[in-house]
């Protein structure tokens, strides 16, 4: 009888039939692998009720039609810079809900929820990343705690807004989002232009970070057409999808290492790309970024200047992006010190005693523009 196996001579792994050791060339710098819970089974925990569903699918809508022209409101995206703590951010959103509904004729106030800080070194990378603002890097949780805000959030009626920055998060959370942007870090990225023509969210795409429009405007050309890519499923698998191209798209003008691109001369600039590139002659405005100077109290100069511009008559302003907490300023994240409530831990932020006079004034300025069109 021939042995299956001699235990002199052991062939199960000999070096004729076993598969090559590449521990020595294959992952050598990972330290850790952990599991990841699956998209799925995260929504299957934190379903989506329906009239969430409904207000998502709403104010998508919305929006595009403001994209497309059909709805003269000015869309604009306000709240913290980074989102580090739930009871905060629900109480933002509780102030935020009133002035929506209180100016809901002339903006469509769509509440900025961001989870993931892009970092030009390193630093504090978001709530998903790093939730218990500690280095311990519980994906997880931080995973868990964002949908659960999302939820939280939509159940006020108050549709949300947040960058796509990781290619795997979308899947969590991206069914939960009204607008989504592209930084300016990875508008150029031909992955998140894949993302994005897939994504089923209006979106927009930031300038480069030298103030450049072009690649804002080849972004929206890419995101529009159909691609095919590598990703994870619902269900955490590896699959190939393939898109039907986004056409609800826009460039989001946040200045750059040239200094500020808000001004009507920058905006003419911006339009005759787009012109160039057969794409949508709009805008959105970031108060923020460059185009303060980095100065969060700058940030009211820019958006009373925009309202002028639409007050104007400019209907290419079609969105506005302020970074608004409920107390203004930043602070740093330093081990054992407890932070001040409701002042961010990223960028600086307006104050929400300062934002309402801007939304009032934008809000004006609307009203201003649709009296020159009744007029014109």
């Amino acid at each position: 009888m021939t042995r299956i196996d001699d235990p002199l001579h052991d062939r199960e792994v000999g070096a004729a039939d076993s598969s090559p050791d590449t521990t020595r060339i294959d992952g050598t710098r990972i330290s850790a692998v952990r599991p990841l819970i699956s998209p799925a089974l995260l929504q299957d925990e934190l379903p989506v009720p329906r009239e969430t569903q409904a207000l998502v699918e709403r104010s998508r809508a919305a929006i595009a039609d403001v994209l497309h022209g059909r709805d003269d409101r000015l869309v604009v995206v306000v709240g913290p810079c980074s989102i580090h703590d739930h009871d905060q951010a629900m109480e933002y959103a509780r102030l935020l809900r009133g002035a929506a509904d209180e100016l809901s004729g002339e903006l469509l106030v769509v509440m900025r929820v961001y989870f993931e800080k892009p970092r030009t070194t390193v630093g504090w990378k978001g709530y998903i990343n790093d939730p218990r603002l500690d280095g311990s890097f519980r994906i997880n949780e931080g995973l868990r705690r964002a949908r659960g805000l999302l939820l939280d959030i939509s159940a006020l009626g108050l549709p949300i807004a947040t960058e796509f920055l990781d290619l795997l998060s979308p899947q969590y959370i991206a069914d939960l989002i009204a607008w989504g942007a592209i930084g300016a870090r990875t508008t150029e990225s031909p992955s998140h232009r894949q993302l994005s023509s897939g994504l089923s969210c209006p979106l927009g795409f930031k300038n480069g970070t030298d103030g450049g429009v072009q690649i804002a405007a080849d972004a929206m050309v890419a995101a529009s057409a159909r691609h095919a890519f590598m990703g994870m499923t619902k269900m955490g698998m590896a699959a190939i999808f393939e898109t039907r191209g986004n056409q609800d798209t826009h460039v989001i003008l946040r200045g750059g290492k040239q200094g500020p691109n808000y001004d009507a001369a920058s905006i003419d600039a911006c339009c005759a790309a787009l012109r160039k590139a057969g794409q949508r002659e709009q805008v959105m405005v970031d108060c923020s970024h460059a185009n303060s100077n980095k100065s969060h109290l700058r940030q009211i100069d820019v958006a009373q200047d925009v309202a002028a511009q639409i007050a104007g008559g400019d209907a290419r302003i079609t969105g506005v992006m302020i970074e608004s907490n409920l107390e203004e300023g930043r602070q740093d994240l330093k081990p054992g010190e407890p932070l001040r409530h409701g002042v961010s831990i990223t960028d600086a932020c307006l104050g929400w005693t300062q934002t309402l006079p801007v939304l009032r004034a934008l809000a004006e300025g609307v009203r201003q523009r649709r009296r020159a069109a009744r007029h014109a």
